[in-house]
């Protein structure tokens, strides 16, 4: 009989899912949309001998995930993202001490405190999770606005971390 027909068999659903990331009230899970799961790229080195050319695997690479949210009025989900960029130490060029200020990686990753992507089931349980380590926001953009539609402003976050650890 084909595992299909079991009554028990239930693939992972795309719409089951929860992001966390930092603390509770600075991006709420309930107003993010969309969210890439982890990827990673094996590099390559190639050796050539006379009329030939040979592969072998190289290091492994984590790529950036990317996450999208709606930008409600309340939380204000914008201001929320400037104040995560703020605590990782980006202040405004108000003066020239200020303008050279850099963002540390630990300042970066501690603004976060903590990325999880949870897929769960039709009960809410996990059944699978991905801790993004040492995570911190790459790119931010806003959006855009338009007067021929009535859409929600979203905001799109880039970020990148060291390694994902898959679990469950």
């Amino acid at each position: 009989m084909p595992f299909w027909n079991e009554a028990s068999t239930e693939p992972k659903r795309k719409f089951r899912w929860i992001l966390s990331v930092g603390a509770t009230d600075a991006i709420p899970a309930w107003i993010i949309k969309k969210v890439t799961k982890p990827t990673f790229t094996i590099s390559e080195v190639k050796h050539s001998y006379i009329n030939h050319s040979f592969y072998y695997p190289g290091r492994v690479e984590f790529n950036e995930i990317e996450f999208t949210l709606v930008d409600p009025v309340n939380p204000d989900a914008a201001a929320n993202i400037i104040a995560l960029i703020e605590a990782a130490g980006y202040t405004y060029p108000d003066s020239p001490d200020l303008a050279k200020q850099t963002i540390t990686k630990a300042e970066a990753v501690n603004a976060l405190h903590h990325c999880y992507i949870q897929q769960i089931d039709h009960d809410g349980v996990k059944i699978e999770e991905w801790t993004l380590w040492n995570a911190w926001v790459k790119e931010v953009n806003f959006g855009d606005l338009d007067y021929e539609t009535d859409d929600i402003n979203e905001i799109t976050v880039k970020m990148r971390y060291d390694y994902a650890e898959k679990s469950l």
